[in-house]
């Protein structure tokens, strides 16, 4: 399955201003494609590129501000490169001139706390080589061992940029470059598997949505058979041909249809759900999904959608859920809506659940670090897909594809 650049794995560049972070992306990339000065602080915002490692695969190199900015300008680079590490999945902390002091235990800090693996450059040591003072204090208090880097071309350098690569390559996480299959264990050679997807309002003029993409390349990864039919056209589909599916896949949105039209020997799941267990913490949302039902008059619920985009008068983030969760509770109740990768306008306490979208734009990682603080609060965690579910009354069927055991009472998954 082809990646776009949000879902490749991320590596983000770390380290004081004038560490030579810029020069070394240009020269992993093998072309100027960041911005390099001798004067400090050149790189401000975060800057993202994309970059194939031969024999592994394609990654995002992300270029950061450096850690010891100055100023209220430079306070608030600091910030967006310490937001830069919640949608990492490898970070690489640049040294310099021996310097190892607080700016460097903040960030590796930082990585620690979001679960972030790391490893640490000590880049100029054509100017300065590292002491082995330094490194041995590096090895034996963060079980790290520098790897000494010029940007001089030579065969020094080209033998450091092997050992970069291959501490990469041992450091991401395997599911961060290699996307496992979305329904490889419930199909098998030949299977037939029906796709319901409404083309409304919300449907991009001329193309399918990305989560339907992806789920007919898996299908044909898998050796199966994929049959795509808007919703009106399910039940003459089944009447007239008698074919009766290995699974059927729905978008959320019209669940209650689809539920109502395939037959109950049939499993029955949403996009949203798959990509849920497949890129979410499905365990949490398992959870969290029930506390639906305990919601009080006031309580304020925030939602996440992972993209930017055009918001339409039916828009299922902003107006659809809302609606039918306040239905369902028949509670007053607040909603926040926050998109892309934003920092939340109020305090992750403020809420009494969170619904995350099926996050098809962006890494595992990214949406885990996205729940992260509200699972660390106790707050409910759930899934755009399996919250329609429960409030339209068939999220037992809408789960029971990926669980070994379902409780009839529909409150307790295991």
């Amino acid at each position: 399955m082809k990646k776009g650049r949000e879902t490749k794995p991320h590596i983000g560049i770390f380290g004081r201003r004038n560490n030579g972070k810029s020069s070394l992306i240009n020269c992993l990339a093998g072309q100027e494609i960041a911005i390099v000065s001798n004067t400090a602080g050149t790189t401000t915002d975060p800057v993202k590129k994309s970059f194939e490692i031969t024999g592994f695969a394609p990654v995002v190199l992300i270029d950061t501000a450096g850690i010891d900015d100055e100023g209220d300008l430079g306070n608030k680079r600091i910030d967006k490169t310490l937001d830069t590490i919640k949608i990492i999945d490898l970070a690489i902390l640049v040294i310099a001139h021996n310097r190892f002091g607080k700016f460097e235990k903040k960030l590796i800090k930082e990585f620690e706390a979001y679960d972030t693996p790391y490893f640490i450059i000590h880049n100029k040591s054509d100017i300065e080589p590292i002491k082995q003072e330094l490194k041995e204090r590096l090895k034996n208090e963060y079980n790290s061992l520098p790897i000494e880097f010029s940007t001089i071309k030579n065969n020094e350098q080209y033998d450091a940029l092997e050992k970069i690569i291959n501490q990469i390559k041992k450091l991401i996480p395997e599911n961060a470059y290699k996307t496992p299959s979305l329904i490889g264990d419930l199909v098998s050679y030949g299977d037939i598997v029906l796709l319901i997807t409404p083309i409304d309002i919300e449907a991009p003029a001329g193309r399918m949505i990305l989560p339907q993409v992806q789920m007919i390349r898996d299908i044909l990864d898998n050796d199966c058979v994929a049959i795509v039919l808007k919703e009106r056209e399910v039940d003459a589909f089944l009447r007239k041909t008698g074919i009766k599916p290995k699974l059927a896949i729905t978008d959320s949105q019209i669940f209650l249809k689809a539920d109502a039209s395939i037959p109950k020997d049939i499993p029955l799941t949403g996009f949203s759900v798959v990509l849920a267990r497949l890129k979410g913490d499905f365990d949490n949302y398992l959870k969290g999904t029930p506390k639906i039902s305990e919601l009080k008059d006031g309580d304020r619920i925030l939602l996440l959608e992972s993209c930017s985009h055009h918001v339409s008068c039916d828009d299922i983030g902003r107006v659809k859920i809302p609606r039918w969760i306040s239905k369902f509770t028949g509670k007053q109740l607040e909603y926040d809506v926050v998109s892309g990768l934003d920092n939340l306008q109020r305090d992750i306490h403020d809420y009494a659940l969170v619904i995350q979208c099926g996050g098809c734009m962006i890494t595992q990682k990214q949406i885990k670090n996205r729940l992260k603080p509200a699972i660390k609060a106790g707050i409910p965690v759930t899934n755009y897909g399996m919250a329609i579910a429960w409030v339209q009354g068939i999220y037992q069927r809408a789960v029971a594809p990926f669980l070994k055991k379902v409780e009839v009472d529909n409150t307790d998954y295991l």
